[in-house]
């Protein structure tokens, strides 16, 4: 009896995937807008967020294009497409990391010694450079939240944050990241590790978990925030809570 492989399929791929089929059929020709996202979402049941990676997915295929302050609009598919994208969801990324890395900073309040902090501000420093330059600040970043892991002396979370932390590498983060992180974005972001480092000088557990859980928080509302105006609606509080779409993610 002949069998076919059974591919679970992330939500976001599986949105596209509807989406990318309407546009194929002609249901939203060239130059169209699609509708707005909340429409979207509420039309297929999903929420806003997986709508908005399965937007990005398309962009990064050729089949749409993004205008910020207008929408989302249909675009004559490039020859030199290569199929649909296949990326960890960003925004589940932003999830794990704010239940791994709100806990590391907890531990690393009640054991890092001032040498330890002092390579978290030495972090902090290289991101202010970075950005000063007009430079993304992804290489400091990534070193104050690898430091952070450090903290515990244990590899497989050390690992785990890195590999993490490099998901914001992947197509669909990148073009996620292209639409809304700036100068001002990433002074924002700096601010939250300060606050994050304070916690630590202070050996406060909960207060370094929550700064950091709030940094990701914050992160989420970044990256999930309107960019029309036939979008507007809060985009909702990232928190710690069971999935609203009860499918494979």
């Amino acid at each position: 009896m002949p069998f076919q492989a059974i591919e679970p399929r992330r939500l976001y791929r599986q949105i596209a995937d509807q989406l990318r089929a309407l546009i194929e059929r002609g249901e939203f020709a060239v130059g169209t807008r699609l509708p707005p996202e909340r429409d979207l979402a509420l039309k297929m049941g999903v929420s806003r967020p997986s709508v908005r990676e399965a937007l990005i997915a398309l962009e990064v295929e050729g089949l749409v294009e993004v205008r910020m302050g207008s929408g989302i609009y249909v675009r004559a598919r490039d020859q030199g497409h290569h199929g649909s994208v296949v990326a960890e969801s960003p925004l589940d990324t932003i999830l794990a990391r704010q239940l791994i890395e709100g806990e590391l900073a907890a531990q690393a309040a009640l054991v890092m010694q001032a040498a330890d902090v002092d390579g978290l501000r030495e972090a902090l420093d290289v991101m202010r450079e970075e950005a000063a330059s007009g430079n993304i600040p992804a290489r400091g970043d990534r070193l104050f939240h690898v430091r952070i892991a450090q903290a515990t002396d244990n590899s497989v979370l050390l690992r785990l944050v890195g590999e993490l932390y490099d998901e914001r590498h992947n197509p669909l983060a990148v073009q996620l990241g292209s639409h809304f992180e700036n100068a001002e974005s990433w002074a924002a972001a700096i601010a939250e590790h300060e606050r994050v480092v304070a916690a630590i000088v202070a050996a406060d557990p909960d207060g370094a978990r929550a700064a950091m859980r709030e940094h990701m928080a914050r992160s989420h509302d970044r990256f999930t925030a309107n960019w029309s105006p036939s979008d507007a609606g809060q985009p909702g509080r990232y928190k710690v809570r069971p999935r609203a779409d009860k499918r494979t993610a």
